[in-house]
């Protein structure tokens, strides 16, 4: 009895949103902005993979489904790093003594 591909994989993507989920709200404060760091340079991979992705294929039909999904996943890792950066500079901010 073989599993069809699109139900294994539904299945990992399912449990990985459980196990990210427990992930993070399991982190202490102290931990946070180091971890954010971990998922930028996570999410730098994951563009260099979206690139390739998006640049799949003949250049003769650039909108193929392989192209559509890689735009979409530079910009939504795009939107992450970037956004990372920002809470990662508010919480480096919170450390700093503040002038009188």
């Amino acid at each position: 009895m073989d599993i069809d591909p699109f139900i294994f994989r539904l299945s990992i993507f399912i449990l990985s949103i459980f196990i990210g989920y427990y992930v993070v709200w399991s982190v202490t404060p102290s931990l946070h902005t180091p971890l954010m760091s971990v998922t930028n340079a996570i999410s730098s991979v994951i563009i260099v993979g979206a690139i390739i992705a998006a640049l799949a294929g003949s250049s003769v039909n650039i909108f193929q489904t392989s192209n559509i999904f890689g735009f979409l996943a530079i910009i939504l890792a795009a939107v992450n790093i970037f956004g990372g950066f920002l809470v990662t500079q508010r919480m480096l901010q919170m450390y700093k003594k503040k002038k009188k």
